[in-house]
């Protein structure tokens, strides 16, 4: 492909995909869950959840308000909607009631899912961004690792408790994004003598390797023209491909490809060879979540690619979208 670097990481990418085998079961390929969808927002829910399984997922729930289950239903028969998130307009007395069944309709698909993706078109209502939290702690106690993208980051921004120090959770914020959660970590960790840390617009992903750090060695996806990639120990530049059009829900594309390849990544680590594991770490990483990102960075950017190619300034996300299956194929042949 003429870039060195990239000749270099791709054998490493591969192996962590599965192999197609008539021998599999559904399933086995990866279960997705995305936690979002409102009465304001249906599309971002919708991509995230059906890349997913145009990377390669066997199945791909969505969890979200009733209001939003019926349209996301009316875009894709493919994904499973669960109308089971409420928001303060429908409550009736103090909510407690509500809280608990929405959490026990969660809770009791839990330990089906390989990953589950959280924020796209969550909406920022507080009695359900509350709920959301919890269900982020039930994940973590299930050992699921967590994408947390969209109205997800504004949570974990808000309530950084809620993902710090947990290894398999992988946040996706643009650069604006990436400002307010290292804001609010620096002012956290700011002494009593009152000197204010700035938060520089310059340099960026220089900040980055500290953040995670920060933040206790989960992992970051700095999104950009270049996406920057960190779990606190290293700093990886996604700098391939790539378009110059920024149509709104291409984030929702990482998180739902994220999913799938740290899904893939963390079952590759506990039963993939010694070698492959070897080949893997040494050209990439020995964390699952950091080769996951890398290679859903990739895919999204050639994806982008692909569609700018063909539609130029009218390219939307689902051009994008109907480019993952070859540029997976491509890149990552079967």
């Amino acid at each position: 492909m003429g870039n060195s670097k990239l000749e270099s990481i791709l054998p490493a990418l591969q192996a962590i995909v599965p192999a197609l085998s008539h021998d599999r079961h559904k399933g086995e390929a990866g279960k997705i869950a995305v936690i979002g969808g409102c009465r304001e927002y249906t599309g971002a829910p919708y991509f995230s959840a059906i890349s997913a399984l145009k990377v390669g997922a066997d199945l791909s729930h969505v969890f979200c308000t009733q209001g939003a289950a019926t349209v996301i239903k009316s875009y894709s028969p493919e994904l499973i909607a669960h109308p089971v998130l409420k928001e303060s307009y429908d409550l009736e007395g103090d909510g407690r009631e509500t809280h608990v069944k929405m959490l026990d309709e969660v809770n009791k698909w839990m330990p089906r899912f390989d990953c589950l993706v959280i924020g796209p078109g969550l909406g920022r209502d507080s009695f359900l961004l509350e709920c959301v939290g919890e269900i982020i702690c039930l994940a973590k106690q299930n050992n699921i690792p967590v994408v947390i993208d969209g109205d997800g980051l504004f949570l974990v921004t808000n309530h950084p408790e809620l993902v710090c120090g947990y290894p398999l959770a992988v946040l996706t914020p643009n650069v604006n994004e990436h400002k307010r959660l290292l804001e609010k970590m620096i002012g956290q960790d700011s002494d009593d003598s009152g000197i204010q840390q700035k938060v520089s617009g310059e340099d960026l992903p220089g900040q980055l390797k500290n953040l995670a750090m920060r933040m206790g060695g989960l992992t970051i996806v700095q999104k950009g023209s270049e996406d920057c990639i960190s779990d606190g120990h290293t700093v990886f530049t996604s700098d391939f491909f790539g378009s110059p059009r920024r149509c709104g829900g291409q984030g929702d594309v990482l998180s739902g490809s994220v999913a799938v390849f740290l899904a893939w990544a963390r079952n590759f680590f506990v039963k993939g060879s010694d070698a492959a594991k070897q080949l893997v770490e040494e050209r990439l990483s020995k964390n699952p979540a950091v080769v996951g990102s890398v290679a859903a960075s990739l895919l999204l950017r050639k994806s982008a690619l692909e569609a700018f190619k063909h539609h130029k300034r009218s390219m939307v996300t689902t051009d994008i979208i109907e480019y993952l299956g070859s540029s997976m194929e491509e890149l990552f042949p079967v």
